[in-house]
């Protein structure tokens, strides 16, 4: 049996204040992608400087207007794809890119070095500041991790002033879950004050589950929290980086948005470390189906899923939400039945809104097709379907005898394993 004594759950924030519950989401946050940072480190391959050009103006072409685009300390490939993005003016006016870097000075110095006459970069520094880090990892005490923090934040606003370019600093505590919160927010604090930001000059702090381990709920009266007590916070962009690691990240992005969130970093179908990072493309869309503008295009999802699995060399799941091959598919004949119906309502009543059963958005608002992507024929499959397949291919409906023949075919046809396949249009 499964010890489940050893554990620990994160304990449940006293903020009676808490504001987030009856609040709904108006507007997208501002989108950053980390897939060529958090993603790339993650694959089994990662990318070359070519395949990470390619997904980086994928990623422009989205509408992506913040990119993390890599840790250039830590390798050359790294180093050398920035060097190209800037060297051959590859990024466009309105795109600001993001680098990572450890709180350590050398690794601070060469990053700068990398970013020399970048149009508009966000320098982002972090350290962990957990309880297991902080013993297991560091053996430091609080005001120790503390000043690990100060220093490195010192030296971001000293390098600033002295390298070509337009920056913008961003500080993570990272493990920010497995940290007492009134001491996150303490050392975020501490950086500000040494920032200073301003109107036209804001800073960023951001919140990463580096590792989930806490409900969503909890997470966001920790935002909720912050949200209502960091210095300076009109002049502070308040970020959160969510990873998966109990299938929440999704959630945790969306609670933390109404909870005072203004930035979320994530990747295309959550790729990253362990379990992933956040989807964004499962977020936007998600409020594109509330009728929430998400800021991103994702109207050709064949052509995403296409360009992510060559150069990642991973593959999008057939039941990943929006994107995969299956996701509007009926194969019951009840859900074809509703589905039918539902469609002859639409064209009917000359419906202005999306209600059709089973569908939670058009699949042509992704580039899907009805006839080959939403009603597939299997044993299971009823006349409402085989109705369906005839009348939008050929124009013409089974009625009477017909009906039963078909559905006997049909099942028929499965049992002795006469199947179809299907690929992307």
């Amino acid at each position: 049996m499964l010890n489940y004594k050893r554990y620990k759950r994160v304990p449940v924030v006293h903020y009676p204040e808490r504001q987030w519950p009856d609040k709904e989401i108006q507007k997208a946050p501002i989108w950053c992608s980390v897939d060529l940072r958090d993603g790339n480190q993650a694959l089994i391959e990662p990318m070359v400087v070519e395949e990470k050009i390619e997904f980086f103006n994928l990623l422009v072409k989205l509408g992506f207007k913040e990119i993390e685009v890599g840790f250039p300390a830590a390798s050359e490939t790294e180093y050398n794809f920035l060097r190209t993005l800037i060297d051959q003016n590859l990024i466009p006016d309105d795109v600001t890119i993001q680098v990572l870097t450890q709180a350590r000075e050398h690794i601070i110095r060469k990053t700068f070095d990398a970013v020399k006459g970048a149009p508009h970069a966000i320098i982002h520094v972090y350290n962990s500041t957990s309880v297991a880090q902080r013993e297991q990892v560091f053996k430091k005490d609080k005001e120790q991790v503390k000043q690990i923090a100060i220093d490195g934040a010192k030296l971001l606003k000293e390098l600033a002033e002295e390298t070509d370019g337009n920056f913008t600093f961003q500080y993570s505590p990272e493990s920010f879950q497995g940290t007492e919160v009134d001491y996150a927010l303490e050392v975020c604090n501490a950086v500000l004050e040494i920032w200073q930001p301003t109107a036209d000059n804001k800073a960023i702090i951001n919140l990463p589950t580096t590792v989930e381990n806490a409900m969503p709920h909890v997470f966001a009266s920790q935002v909720e929290y912050f949200n209502k007590h960091l210095r300076d916070r009109e002049n502070v962009i308040l970020s959160l980086h969510p990873h998966n690691d109990r299938g929440s990240g999704v959630s945790d992005a969306e609670l933390g948005i109404l909870a005072g969130a203004d930035k979320i970093e994530g990747t295309l179908f959550g790729n990253g470390e362990r379990t992933g990072n956040v989807d964004i493309i499962t977020l936007a869309m998600n409020m594109f189906s509330q009728g929430v503008n998400p800021e991103l295009d994702f109207s050709n999802m064949s052509d995403i899923c296409e360009v992510y699995e060559r150069v990642t060399r991973m593959k999008v799941s057939p039941r990943q939400p929006y994107a995969g091959d299956l996701v509007f598919t009926a194969f019951s004949g009840s859900h074809q039945d509703a589905i039918a119906k539902g469609m002859t309502w639409r064209e009917e009543h000359d419906c202005q809104t999306w209600t059709v059963p089973y569908l939670p958005i058009d699949p042509q608002d992704v580039g899907r097709r009805y006839d080959s992507d939403v009603i597939r024929i299997n044993s299971q499959s009823g006349k409402g379907g085989v109705n369906y397949i005839l009348k939008q291919s050929f124009g013409n409906q089974l009625t009477g005898k017909d009906e039963r023949r078909s559905r006997i075919s049909c099942k028929r046809c499965f049992r002795q394993g006469s199947r179809r396949t299907y690929t992307r249009q």
